[in-house]
């Protein structure tokens, strides 16, 4: 009984491998994250997963870095955020987290198709700074467009011994979600920065 993973980040990884092997799946982790910017930034994302993927005995399946088609896709969302200043609002995921879920599911669902995997799900689930409602959304709509399972389990009651976990490790962690909008939310606290 396979799954196909979504990977984000390694960090992200520990917690859903965990329990998605102790119920009997065989994980299979996609690591496809367009949203990585900068460049620097998805090397070494990548690396760490690969890494992990490695010492788990696990083979790592990788989408191409399509950073040009994030940008692209969300260039409406874009402007849009970039008016209200914040990456997800008080009600959740913005246009733009949406259509980066869209993307990222999306392209996870057409690839456990084509590898006649019938389930995947995704690490962004570990997540306390993810939507979950949003991505039970996408996940559940990318799946039926597809043909294939989307299964959808809120598991960020293990954010937290995850993220211990991967600092026991040296792992590198990151600081912020991926793209250039997150960084700036998680990074510019004054206009012009202060000294």
């Amino acid at each position: 009984m396979k799954i196909l993973l979504h990977t984000c980040c390694a960090p992200c990884l520990i917690h859903p491998l965990r329990v998605l092997s102790e119920r009997g799946y065989e994980v299979v982790p996609y690591f496809y994250n367009p949203n990585i910017q900068p460049f620097r930034e998805y090397r070494q994302r990548y690396f760490t997963v690969l890494d992990y993927c490695r010492a788990k005995g696990l083979e790592l399946r990788t989408g191409p870095y399509e950073m040009e088609r994030f940008l692209l896709e969300l260039s409406g969302a874009a402007a849009r955020v970039a008016l209200n200043g914040t990456v997800a609002g008080p009600g959740g995921a913005t246009d733009r987290c949406a259509g980066c879920y869209r993307i990222r599911l999306g392209r996870t669902a057409a690839v456990a198709r084509t590898l006649g995997i019938g389930d995947f799900t995704s690490t962004l689930l570990v997540s306390p700074y993810q939507d979950q409602s949003t991505i039970r959304k996408v996940g559940e709509d990318v799946s039926i467009e597809n043909g294939v399972m989307f299964l959808f389990e809120d598991m960020s009651d293990g954010f937290r011994e995850a993220s211990r976990q991967s600092r026991d490790m040296g792992m590198y962690r990151q600081s912020y979600c991926g793209c250039v909008y997150s960084e700036k939310e998680r990074y510019q606290k004054n206009d012009p920065p202060l000294k």
